[in-house]
């Protein structure tokens, strides 16, 4: 039985991809992708259809990622019982998808970095600011990155 993992942001064109391709490339390298399920999404309609950022291709290229036919899709109700974590990028992601899935019952919510060590200061319990304004794409890899080692390694309880 596989892990199924959803990332969300806000347009589903640039954290949320890259949270999706990361955690693919750790599980692809660890041998483990039958045992994972990991898409993105959006709680914004404003990108539907729209591939990832070019500068977030870019910053995933630059650590040998790629995201061929990634498109952007929007969160549904199933979702929630589809997917064991819904994993998103800030707090008004949380909140949408709260508003989205009327609630979290079964505790499947979480924002990224709350997955990281509270001795991670640099990380845990922060937003992953959105690169869209920022410009920082290798800010948003950096925090992204150090939230999806984490969940790799809560989930399969392995180091990398």
């Amino acid at each position: 039985m596989s892990k199924k993992i959803l990332f969300v942001c806000h347009g589903n064109i640039c954290r949320s991809p890259m949270a999706e391709f990361i955690l693919k490339k750790m599980v692809r390298t660890a041998g483990l992708e039958e045992e994972f399920e990991i898409a993105s999404a959006a709680t914004s309609d404003e990108e539907l259809g729209n591939p990832v950022y070019p500068l977030a291709r870019q910053e995933l290229a630059k650590h040998g990622i790629g995201c061929p036919g990634k498109t952007a899709r929007r969160i549904v109700r199933d979702d929630y019982a589809y997917y064991d974590m819904i994993i998103g990028m800030d707090a008004a992601n949380l909140e949408a998808m709260r508003r989205c899935f009327g609630g979290d019952k079964e505790k499947k919510l979480s924002l990224l970095l709350d997955h990281t060590p509270a001795s991670d200061t640099k990380h845990h319990g922060r937003d992953v600011v959105d690169p869209w304004y920022t410009r920082k794409f290798n800010v948003a890899w950096e925090d992204i990155y150090a939230g999806c080692k984490a969940i790799f390694e809560e989930v399969n309880g392995y180091g990398l």
